[in-house]
């Protein structure tokens, strides 16, 4: 009756947001559905194995998007990439380490939750690593929608219509090896990476075997659209059903503090677009989508639909993503041995 009632409370959430035209609607729709049913009390809660094996589907999402052409973006333009990319994430340390500073979360919690960029990937590994991936993910879900909220007006007001996109199709035919194989490599991963005990290894690995299947061994990753979904509801029900009393009333003081950081970081990441468009010559809606600090699936959608450099903007967003990853884990321990210090 539990699973039952949370399907539901899926659906009933999922369709408001999936109407709004919200970035990651499933996903946060099934986050939602997780605490309404933790508040009700249910008991439920996803097993650890389908909890590993949707973090396999979303990394090796993740490095279906890493191909080798944004090597070569970045080599025409490593300059731009250097400073933006850099500025965006001590931007975020810094802001983060002034809310930890400050005890408005507890422990590392703000260092992974502003992180700017790879929220789903942040809130997984900050589980993996000690923090509290229910306040990560309160913060960084939170920072998901601000950015897309306000890069969605400011293409609106540069004079972008959003209103139209394609249609899903949930149920593409399926080449049958490669959809076997790409299974096979996410199941593969997840093995591994319980054998191993590696942190967020059920992530890290299927991403870092996906790209190096895709780009070297030449496989083609198939993720139909409803095995993704399958994984965001599966890691979103997981987020969700851990949620407390204690936790979400802890998450509403510290809200209008985390929404100043958030302003704060998007307004830094703005005047890095500006200034970018004014060194580098590149047209100012490009430069602010390449420096918008995170929500890369939603970034795209908005510059998919803009008179904008696409290559440019999604490869600076693949590589700020890829160096959040792999610098966050050692920055937060780093930065919380000083503050215990």
């Amino acid at each position: 009756m539990q699973w039952t009632m949370l399907g539901v409370l899926t659906v009933a959430v999922v369709c408001p947001l999936t109407m709004l035209h919200l970035p990651a609607a499933l996903l946060m729709g099934a986050i939602g559905a997780g605490i309404l049913q933790a508040l009700l009390e249910g008991s439920v809660r996803v097993a650890p194995l389908p909890f590993a094996l949707a973090q396999g589907i979303v990394g090796c999402m993740i490095g279906r998007g890493l191909r080798p052409s944004i090597l070569d973006e970045v080599a025409r333009n490593w300059p731009l990439f250097l400073g933006g990319v850099l500025f965006a994430i001590v931007a975020g340390i810094v802001l983060g380490w002034m809310l930890m500073r400050l005890r408005v979360l507890p422990g590392t919690t703000a260092l992974w939750g502003i992180s700017p960029g790879a929220a789903t990937a942040m809130v997984l590994m900050a589980d993996a690593f000690g923090a509290d991936s229910r306040l990560v993910g309160f913060m960084q879900y939170m920072r998901v929608l601000c950015v897309a909220l306000t890069a969605s007006l400011v293409a609106r007001w540069w004079g972008v219509d959003m209103g139209h996109r394609p249609p899903v199709i949930w149920f593409p035919p399926l080449p049958v090896p490669q959809f076997a194989a790409t299974l096979g490599l996410i199941g593969g991963g997840v093995v591994l990476a319980r054998r191993l005990a590696v942190p967020a290894g059920a992530l890290l690995l299927p991403l870092a075997l996906g790209v190096a299947a895709q780009d070297g061994g030449g496989l083609a990753i198939i993720l139909p659209p409803w095995l993704l979904a399958a994984a965001y509801v599966l890691v979103g029900w997981s987020i969700g059903l851990r949620f407390t009393r204690p936790i979400l009333r802890h998450a509403a003081r510290a809200a209008p503090r985390v929404l100043a950081a958030i302003a704060a970081l998007i307004v830094l990441c703005g005047g890095m677009g500006w200034v970018l468009a004014r060194l580098a010559g590149i047209d100012p809606l490009t430069a602010y989508l390449a420096t918008s600090p995170g929500g890369a699936d939603s970034v795209a959608i908005i510059a998919a639909s803009s008179p904008v450099d696409l290559a440019f903007v999604m490869a600076m967003q693949l590589v700020r993503f890829v160096v959040v990853v792999a610098v966050t884990p050692a920055l937060t321990r780093f930065l919380a041995r000083r503050a215990a210090a």
